[in-house]
C-alpha cells in the first residue's frame, strides 16, 4: 500500500504533467494560430489594397489609353479629310491644267499657221521688192559736195591720161546672185576663207579671226564640208599674225598684212613655208577700209587681172582707193581714188578689173552691192544692177571671188557660205 500509494503522486504528477504540457501545447497552438490568422488577415488586407490600387491605376490606364485612341482616331479623321480635299484639289487642278494645254496646243497650231502665211507673204514681198529695186535701181550712197566733184574730176582727167592696161581681155560683169550654199560653221565671227584664186588646185584656206598667225588647209571643198569642224586640216603657222580678214591665197602663195602699226604685206610661199617678200604699203594716214570691219585696214584681192589692194586713207578719208599690185615683187602698178564711201561699207571683191563694194546698215539687214567701180570705165554705178545678197545671219567680214569657178566665198558671223554668180558681158549694160 504505502507503496501504490508512493506510486499514484507519480501517476497523478504525470497526468498533471501531461495535462500541463497539452494545455500549453494548445495555449501555444491557439497562439500560433492567432498569429497566423493576423498575419494571414493581414496579408489579405494588404492584398485587396494591392488589388484595388492596381484596378485603380489600371483603370486610369485604360482611361489614359482610350483618350489617347480617340485622339488619334481624330487625327487619323482629320487627316483622311485633308487628303481627300487634297485629291479632289489636284484632280481639278489636273483637269485644269489638261484643258490649259489643250487650248495652248489649238493656239500653237493656229499661230504656226499664222506664221506661215506671214513666211509665205514675207518671202513675196521680198521677191517683190527685189524685182523693183532690180528695174528701179537706187541711188549710192555718196555725199555730193564740191570738194567730192572737184575729186571725181580729178580722177577722170588722170584716168584720161593714163588708161590700164588691161593683163587679158575679161569684160565680164555681175548680172545677178544666182544661187547660194551655206556649207558649215567653223571659228569666230569674222575670218576668211578661199580656194587658190590663181590655180585650179582645189585645196580650201580657212583664216580663222583678225589676229592669229594658223592657217588650215583642206584638200577639197568635200574635206572641208565632211570634216569635224578643223579636224583633218593641214596646219600653217605664219612667222607673224594677220590683221583683219583682208587676206588672198593666189598662186600657191599667201598674201596677208601683218598685225602691227606700219601696213606691211607679207608673201608667204605655202609650198615651202617660207617668207617670199614683203614690203610697206605707200600709205600714209590709214584708215579702215570698210566702217563696219574696221580691223580690215587692207583688202587684198584676185581675179582675172592678177592682185589688187583695196584700202582708204585720211586723204580720201570718205572714199574707198583702189590699187592694181604686182603678185610677184607686191609693187604698185597703179591706183585710183573710187566714189565708193567707206560709211556702211562691210566688204569688196573684184572682177575683171571692176571692184564691186557690198554695203549694210549698223542695224543689220541686206547685204548689197551699191557701188562699183571699173578701171577701164567701161562701168559705172548708175549702170550696174543693184545686187541683193540673200539675208542670212549678220554681215559679211570677207568676200573672195573664184575667177576660175565664178564663186564668191563669203564669211557671215562663222558661216562658211557659197555664192553661185550669174555673169554677162560689161558690153551688154
Amino acid at each position: 500500500m504505502p507503496r501504490q500509494m508512493a506510486e499514484k503522486p507519480d501517476i497523478l504528477s504525470v497526468a498533471l504533467g501531461t495535462t500541463t504540457s497539452l494545455s500549453r501545447s494548445t495555449i501555444e497552438d491557439e497562439r500560433g494560430t492567432s498569429d497566423r490568422s493576423v498575419f494571414n488577415m493581414r496579408a489579405l488586407f494588404i492584398l485587396v489594397t494591392l488589388t484595388c490600387l492596381a484596378e485603380s491605376q489600371h483603370q486610369a490606364l485604360m482611361d489614359y489609353l482610350e483618350r489617347r485612341l480617340l485622339a488619334i482616331e481624330d487625327r487619323v479623321s482629320a487627316w483622311n479629310e485633308q487628303t481627300n480635299r487634297y485629291a479632289t484639289e489636284l484632280r481639278e487642278f489636273k483637269q485644269q491644267i489638261v484643258a490649259q494645254i489643250e487650248t495652248l496646243e489649238r493656239n500653237k497650231e493656229t499661230l504656226k499657221a499664222d506664221l506661215d502665211g506671214v513666211g509665205s507673204r514675207v518671202d513675196r514681198v521680198e521677191r517683190e521688192m527685189d524685182y523693183l529695186e532690180t528695174q528701179n535701181g537706187a541711188q549710192p550712197c555718196v555725199d555730193v559736195d564740191d570738194k567730192l566733184v572737184e575729186q571725181q574730176v580729178t580722177v577722170v582727167k588722170e584716168k584720161n591720161k593714163a588708161k590700164y592696161a588691161k593683163a587679158t581681155d575679161c569684160s565680164d560683169m555681175i548680172s545677178s546672185i544666182k544661187a547660194m550654199k551655206i556649207l558649215k560653221r567653223v571659228g569666230g565671227p569674222k575670218g576668211m576663207w578661199t580656194k587658190d584664186t590663181g590655180s585650179g588646185s582645189g585645196k580650201v584656206y580657212v583664216f580663222n579671226g583678225t589676229d592669229e598667225d594658223t592657217i588650215y588647209e583642206f584638200g577639197s571643198i568635200r574635206d572641208f564640208t565632211t570634216s569635224q569642224g578643223t579636224a583633218g586640216a593641214k596646219t600653217t603657222k605664219l612667222p607673224s599674225p594677220w590683221r583683219g580678214s583682208g587676206h588672198t591665197i593666189y598662186n600657191h602663195h599667201a598674201y596677208y598684212l601683218k598685225q602691227g602699226t606700219e601696213l606691211r604685206l607679207i608673201k608667204y610661199d605655202l609650198r615651202n613655208g617660207s617668207v617670199v617678200d614683203s614690203s610697206v604699203f605707200p600709205v600714209r594716214d590709214h584708215v579702215p577700209v570698210y566702217s563696219l570691219n574696221p580691223e580690215t585696214v587692207v583688202d587684198l584681192a584676185a581675179d582675172e587681172e592678177g592682185l589688187w589692194a583695196i584700202y582708204a586713207s585720211k586723204e580720201t578719208e570718205r572714199q574707198i582707193s583702189l590699187a592694181k599690185m604686182d603678185a610677184n615683187t607686191l609693187d604698185i602698178e597703179q591706183m585710183w581714188d573710187t566714189p565708193c564711201p567707206r560709211e556702211n561699207a562691210e566688204a569688196a571683191f573684184v572682177i575683171c578689173g571692176t571692184v564691186y563694194v557690198v554695203y549694210n546698215t549698223v542695224i543689220l539687214s541686206r547685204s548689197r552691192v551699191q557701188c562699183v567701180f571699173d578701171v577701164s570705165d567701161m562701168v559705172t554705178t548708175d549702170e550696174a544692177p543693184l545686187v541683193y545678197f540673200p539675208k542670212r545671219y549678220s554681215s559679211h567680214s570677207s568676200l573672195k571671188y573664184s575667177p576660175l569657178e565664178q564663186l564668191i566665198y563669203a564669211w557671215d558671223d562663222g558661216y562658211q557660205i557659197l555664192y553661185k554668180l550669174a555673169m554677162k558681158k560689161k558690153l551688154e549694160v
